[in-house]
């Protein structure tokens, strides 16, 4: 069961982060972060333990208070208003459901205390159950059911108070593999159903990658990139957003010439490599060349942009073959290339790689 048209419109608001600064002792935990999420939009807040991205939906949660910096929605600062009246809701990655309290009671738990009449908490409870696919589940505990119907709960608690924004802690931290696309798709649905801003903090990349509009890749307390999930991908603004974004093989090279829309690179392997890029870069400067494991190539003979390389060892992952080389400067690389059914692992030897055709490899800056 759809939202109303006007509940939906009221929902799409814009959230803004101007300046968020906040230390836990001597430590900096956020340092001056500023993020404006688009009314809508989901964005997720993606980084290593430690980053940040927890505190940061804590101060919009309002279970801290900020040390420096506003927390805006549609434009009004909320700093001063307590978590219960910041139209705010939340789904903590372990679902914290009442063990003692049906579903239906768990569902209706906000709208009893903000003061709902039991007509109202009883539609609204109808309409989640059916808007989560789980008409029939009212009577049942917590404990009577699997994590991923503990998670369609817990979600359909956080819309029935039809918040402003949707907050996402770990949503999919408990579920098994098999289950957590399924409920990718399912909390993706819902939260264009309800025209929610959301915003959802993980440390796994192909989560963020699969549900969010945006990424916001955070180190050390600071937002390294924020684009789309293909921007961060394609187009790594750092080394770090580089590593930690998908895998990705790191050749040691030298500029050797500029040319229209890139350099010439001359790889430590003894290959010449035309790269484009728009950084600025002296010739002979020392540069690292990232370039992902799919966008490389096997080949059985030499060829322009070629290197020779030991192959190692071939994995079958599902539908992808997986080369481990070393060329001869003894950098260590993967390859990833479709796999056919039937396809054989390969063999150990000697062999040739190149870039694929759609390859765009990235420069950064060697580092000292």
């Amino acid at each position: 069961m759809a939202a109303p048209a006007s509940d939906a419109s009221i929902s799409a608001q814009p959230l803004t982060l101007d300046g968020i600064t906040h230390s836990y002792g001597g430590g900096l935990a956020v340092d001056n972060v500023t993020l404006e999420v688009k009314g809508g939009e989901l964005v997720a807040l993606l980084g290593p333990s430690g980053c940040g991205k927890t505190t940061l939906l804590r101060i919009v949660a309002g279970f801290i208070q900020q040390g420096n910096g506003k927390v805006l929605i549609d434009g009004r600062p909320i700093d001063t208003l307590p978590p219960n009246r910041r139209e705010i809701g939340i789904v903590f990655q372990n679902y914290a459901l009442f063990p003692h309290m049906t579903v239906a009671e768990n569902i209706a738990y906000g709208l009893a205390a903000r003061g709902e009449s039991r007509s109202v908490q009883a539609q609204r409870v109808e309409e989640m159950l059916a808007t989560v696919q789980m008409a029939g589940f009212a009577d049942r505990k917590p404990k009577q059911l699997s994590g991923g119907q503990q998670q369609r709960v817990a979600l359909a608690r956080a819309l029935a108070m039809r918040p402003r924004i949707l907050l996402l802690d770990e949503p999919f931290a408990a579920l098994d593999k098999n289950l957590r696309l399924d409920m990718q798709i399912e909390i993706k649905r819902l939260q264009r159903q309800f025209a929610l801003t959301a915003i959802m903090v993980t440390h796994d990349q192909d989560e963020a990658m699969a549900i969010a509009d945006r990424i916001a890749v955070m180190s050390q307390g600071k937002i390294e990139q924020l684009g789309t999930p293909v921007q961060v991908y394609d187009e790594p603004a750092t080394l770090f957003v580089n590593s930690f974004i998908g895998s990705s093989n790191l050749l040691s090279g030298q500029i050797a010439a500029p040319v229209e829309g890139g350099y010439a690179v001359t790889l430590g392997n003894g290959a010449a490599w035309t790269v484009p890029s728009a950084a600025r870069f002296a010739p002979g400067q020392p540069v690292l060349v990232s370039v992902r494991p799919e966008q490389m190539r096997l080949a059985d003979e030499a060829g322009e942009g070629r290197f020779p390389v030991e192959l190692k060892l071939s994995l079958p992952i599902g539908g992808e073959l997986i080369h481990d080389v070393t060329s001869a400067d003894g950098a260590s690389l993967k390859i990833a290339m479709p796999r056919r059914p039937g396809m054989a692992s390969g063999r150990s030897g000697t062999t040739f790689c190149g870039l694929a055709d759609h390859a765009r490899p990235v420069l950064f800056a060697a580092q000292p």
